[in-house]
């Protein structure tokens, strides 16, 4: 597998607190049709979430968001990562997340720092904070003068916004949180999140 893109148009984005909750979380996305998860490297949790999603949920394809240092980068690919995802790049963390074996998506907000991925090779990127940074407006006009370049935008995108930027030629997949509800993870409320995993599934169809 050389990307994530597409293989879901969206990836959800989740901040876990307590590591009991991912395998259930992640097999009620399954259930809507949502196999790839992002879990962000922002809680204490989040690693062992990974570990246990990846052992027991091989239906699903998880990865480590918020990779911000070539240690994360090991640490979340020795618990079972199957990509990564930073919020921006710099020389050393790509060169850590391209030793990784494992896809990953590096974050940009400017035309500038999509250039610098496209001069090492890299056309496949996440576009990051997406709407303060542009928005929808921001990607279709990189589409003609960066035609390679492919985004992941992730930022203040809800059901809505999502299917602008699914409409673009430049973005297969979106990132976002609304899938997985703060008050629907605390109270496990796993059928909520399945459902709208399902909605979410059928956009750009």
């Amino acid at each position: 597998m050389e990307s994530v893109l597409g293989l879901v148009p969206v990836i959800p984005v989740v901040v876990l607190e307590d590591a009991g909750d991912a395998v259930p979380l992640a097999r009620a996305l399954v259930a809507g049709g949502l196999r790839v998860v992002e879990i962000t490297l922002r809680t204490p949790a989040a690693l062992a979430g990974i570990d246990a999603i990846a052992r027991e949920v091989p239906e699903a394809l998880v990865g480590a968001g918020t990779v911000l240092t070539g240690e994360q980068v090991t640490a979340a690919v020795d618990a079972g990562a199957g990509f990564l995802i930073s919020p921006g790049w710099t020389e050393r963390l790509l060169a850590a997340m391209r030793g990784s074996g494992v896809p990953f998506l590096p974050g940009v907000s400017t035309a500038s720092e999509a250039l610098g991925l496209l001069e090492h090779g890299v056309t496949d990127m996440k576009f990051f904070p997406a709407e303060a940074a542009g928005g929808a407006p921001y990607l279709r006009s990189l589409a003609s003068p960066l035609p390679r370049a492919r985004f992941c935008p992730t930022g203040g995108i809800d059901a809505a916004r999502a299917a602008d930027y699914l409409a673009l030629p430049n973005v297969p997949s979106v990132g976002g949180t609304w899938m997985v509800p703060p008050t629907a993870l605390r109270d496990h409320d796993w059928h909520r999140i399945t459902e709208l995993a399902r909605a979410a599934a059928t956009l750009g169809d």
